[in-house]
């Protein structure tokens, strides 16, 4: 198992966009995917419990991550985690 900090960046919070993105890589990933934050814990296969999390801007997150590759898996979800996410995004159109 591989573990990585992150802390969240956007500036909503991890709120529905967010939260099916991430839900979305993690679903096409061949293993477990874990979150846990001060408010608790949850697997990234479901975005209600995601969401339920109450991430805001500046929450702290350990990022747990066991299957294949858990290294460039955990540096993924760090990334997706503390980007700055901005919807629609540039070129994408409204």
């Amino acid at each position: 198992m591989t573990e990585l900090k992150a802390t969240i960046q956007n500036e909503a919070g991890i709120h529905c966009r967010p939260t099916a993105e991430i839900v979305k890589e993690a679903a096409e990933y061949d293993g477990t995917v874990t979150v846990e934050a001060a408010s608790g814990s949850c697997e990234l296969g479901s975005a209600l419990e995601l969401m339920m999390l109450g991430l805001e801007q500046g929450a702290e997150i350990t990022i747990q991550v066991d299957g294949p590759s858990e290294e460039e898996t955990a540096e993924k979800f760090k990334k997706l985690f503390e980007t700055n996410f901005d919807f629609p995004r540039p070129g994408q159109g409204g």
